[in-house]
C-alpha cells in the first residue's frame, strides 16, 4: 500500500464504509443560478488580484491572466534589424508551427490540396497536448443523437459564450471527423458487431464520447504522425517560431525559427502560415500544477499578438476538476474524466458524495475548491489537498475487470506507487488544463491577420468559457483539417511580397510609449524548473 498519512487512512476508511450507499445515489445537478454563484466564489478565473489589463496591442484594456500579460508585454528574442530576411532556408506554401493533432490534421489535408506543406516544431513531432488527452472524442453519430443536440450541450456548457459559427462548424463536422480517423486507421472501442462504443461526459446529454480505452489522444497522434511521415511530409523538430514574419502588404509571409539545440536562427518563407502551438498550462498560471507537456508555453498567442491577431476570452482557462493530488510524484496528470463517466464518484473526508459526478469542468472543479477550503472537508495529504475520486465503484456498476478494460493507462500510472484503484479510492485537485481563450479566426480559421491561420488549442472562442470532455480531440481534428485545407487553396492566388520585421519593432516602439520596461523575453517556450537562489 502506498505511504499514507494516518489522516488518509481513517478517511479511506469512511469513504470505504459509506460505498455502499454512496454507490446507489444519483446526486441532482445544479440548477442555473447554484451554477454561476459557484463559479464566481470559487472558480479561479473569478479570482481577484491575479488578472490585469492589457496596456499595448489588439487586445488593450482587456483582461488577462498576469502570468500571460507577463510574456504578451514582453521584448522580442530577436533584434529584427540585425536578421537577414533575404536568402530564406525554407521557402513552402504552407508553414505549420507546431507538430501536434491540429499541426499534423492541417499538413495531411494541405498536402491533399497540393501545397508544399512543411511542420516546424519545437520538440519532437507529437509532443503535445493532444497525447495527453485520455477519455475521448464527442461525435453525434448515434441514431439517438444529432449535431443538434450536440450544439446545444457544447454552447451551453461554455456559457452561451461561443462564437455559435464555430460551434456549429465543430458539431456538424464531428461525425465524418470520426470517420476520418477510423479510416486512417485510430484504434478506437467497437462492440463485436463493428459498432463504436459511446459514452457520457460531463456536461453531455447523450453518449457520444467516442475512445480508444484511456488513451485516446495518444492513439490519435500516433496515426496522424505516421500519416504525416509516410507522406513524407517535411518536419523540422527541435526548432521553435520565435517571431512571425510579414511581407510589404502586411500578410503574414513566414517565421524566424530558432533551433533549440544550436540556438541558429533560419529563416522559412511562406505564402500561407498556421499556428498551430497548442496550450499554456506550462504557464501555471496562480501557482497551479498541470496536466499539459512540456512545451505548452502559449507561444502562439505571443507570434499572434505581435503580429495582430486579436485574441478572445484570454482571461479563461479550463483547470480539470481531478488531477492527482497524490503521490507527489505524478501530482497534478490527469485523471481523465472517464474515471466518473465509468461511475466514480467524488467523495469528501467524511466519505460523503458532495456534487454529482457528471457536472461540467468548471462546475465540478470549483466545487472541489470548495469542499477544501470553506466547507474544510478535503483530505490533506503531505503536498496539499483534495478529495477522493472512489474508484471502487466502477467495478461495483460494471463488473469486476471493468477497470482493467476500459480504463488500463490508469490503473498503471497509480500501480506504480502501490496504489490498486480497483480496491482503494485516489485523491484528486483540479489542475491546469486547457487554454479556453486564444486567437480569434472566422469559420475559415484565418486570423484577423492575412494568410495567417490557426487551428487547435491556441484558437479561441470555439468553446467558449468552458470546454467539454471530448471537444478538444474533436476541435483539432474539425478545425486542423479546415486550416490545411483554406491555408492549401489560399497559398495557390498568394505572391509574397518583400519580407520585413516592421510590425516587430513597431510593438516594442508601442511597448516604450506605454512605459512599459519588461526584463522578460517572448514567446517563453520552454518552462524553467530550476530552483531559485
Amino acid at each position: 500500500m502506498a505511504n499514507y498519512t494516518n489522516e488518509m487512512l481513517e478517511s479511506m476508511k469512511k469513504v470505504e464504509a459509506a460505498r455502499a450507499v454512496n454507490v446507489t445515489l444519483d446526486p441532482r445537478r445544479m440548477t442555473a443560478e447554484e451554477k454561476d454563484t459557484l463559479l464566481k466564489t470559487y472558480h479561479p478565473d473569478y479570482k481577484e488580484g491575479q488578472f490585469t489589463n492589457l496596456a499595448i496591442g489588439p487586445n488593450k484594456g482587456e483582461k488577462v491572466p498576469l502570468e500571460l500579460a507577463a510574456i504578451l508585454q514582453a521584448n522580442p528574442r530577436i533584434n529584427p534589424e540585425k536578421i537577414d530576411l533575404s536568402n530564406p532556408d525554407y521557402d513552402v506554401d504552407v508553414l505549420i508551427i507546431g507538430g501536434g493533432g491540429a499541426g499534423a490534421s492541417a499538413a495531411i489535408e494541405a498536402n491533399n490540396g497540393g501545397a508544399n506543406v512543411m511542420i516546424v516544431t519545437k520538440l519532437r513531432m507529437g509532443d503535445a497536448n493532444t497525447m495527453m488527452a485520455e477519455g475521448g472524442i464527442q461525435a453525434a453519430d448515434k441514431p439517438n443523437d444529432s449535431p443538434a443536440q450536440h450544439f446545444l450541450d457544447a454552447f451551453g456548457g461554455g456559457h452561451f459564450a461561443a462564437k455559435k459559427e464555430l460551434v456549429y462548424k465543430l458539431v456538424t463536422e464531428a461525425p465524418e471527423a470520426i470517420q476520418w480517423l477510423n479510416n486512417l486507421g485510430v484504434e478506437f472501442d467497437k462492440a463485436p458487431d463493428g459498432t463504436m462504443i459511446t459514452t457520457h461526459g460531463g456536461g453531455t446529454s447523450r453518449k457520444r464520447m467516442h475512445a480508444a480505452k484511456d488513451y485516446s489522444g495518444a492513439e490519435i497522434m500516433r496515426t496522424l504522425r505516421d500519416e504525416v511521415l509516410n507522406r513524407g511530409i517535411p518536419v523540422v523538430d527541435f526548432t521553435a517560431a520565435i517571431e512571425l514574419i510579414k511581407d510589404d502588404k502586411g500578410a503574414v509571409a513566414g517565421a524566424v525559427l530558432l533551433n533549440m539545440e544550436t540556438e541558429e536562427i533560419l529563416i522559412a518563407k511562406a505564402k500561407t502560415v498556421i499556428i498551430a502551438t497548442g496550450g499554456a498550462g506550462r504557464m501555471h498560471y496562480q501557482g497551479f500544477p498541470t496536466s499539459n507537456h512540456y512545451g505548452a508555453t502559449a507561444d502562439g498567442l505571443v507570434l499572434g499578438y505581435r503580429a495582430g491577431a486579436k485574441l478572445l476570452y484570454p482571461d479563461t482557462l479550463q483547470y480539470h476538476p481531478t488531477g492527482a493530488a497524490f503521490p507527489e510524484q505524478i501530482f497534478g496528470a490527469l485523471v481523465t474524466e472517464k474515471v466518473r463517466s465509468l461511475g466514480a464518484m467524488l467523495i469528501n473526508v467524511d466519505g460523503e458524495a458532495f456534487m454529482n459526478p457528471l457536472e461540467t469542468r468548471d462546475v465540478s472543479a470549483a466545487s472541489i475548491i470548495r469542499e477544501c477550503s470553506d466547507h474544510g472537508k478535503g483530505v490533506h495529504t503531505p503536498e496539499g489537498v483534495g478529495v477522493w475520486l472512489d474508484t471502487p465503484m466502477i467495478e461495483i456498476k460494471g463488473g469486476e475487470g471493468t477497470i482493467e478494460k476500459r480504463i488500463p493507462a490508469m490503473m498503471r500510472m497509480f500501480a506504480k506507487y502501490d496504489i490498486d484503484i480497483r480496491k482503494e479510492p485516489i485523491l484528486v485537485y483540479p489542475t491546469l488544463h486547457y487554454q479556453n481563450g486564444g486567437i480569434d479566426i472566422d469559420t475559415n480559421c484565418m486570423s484577423g491577420v492575412e494568410n495567417l491561420y490557426v487551428a487547435g488549442e491556441a484558437v479561441g472562442g470555439i468553446h467558449g468559457r468552458n470546454r467539454l470532455m471530448g471537444n478538444s480531440l474533436l476541435d483539432i481534428i474539425v478545425f486542423g483539417r479546415n486550416a490545411g485545407r483554406n491555408a492549401a487553396a489560399k497559398a495557390k492566388d498568394v505572391t509574397v511580397g518583400k519580407l520585413n520585421l516592421d510590425h516587430v519593432a513597431a510593438y516594442q516602439k508601442e511597448m516604450e510609449e506605454a512605459g512599459i520596461h519588461s526584463d522578460i523575453v517572448s514567446p517563453k517556450l520552454l518552462p524553467d524548473y530550476r530552483r531559485q537562489k
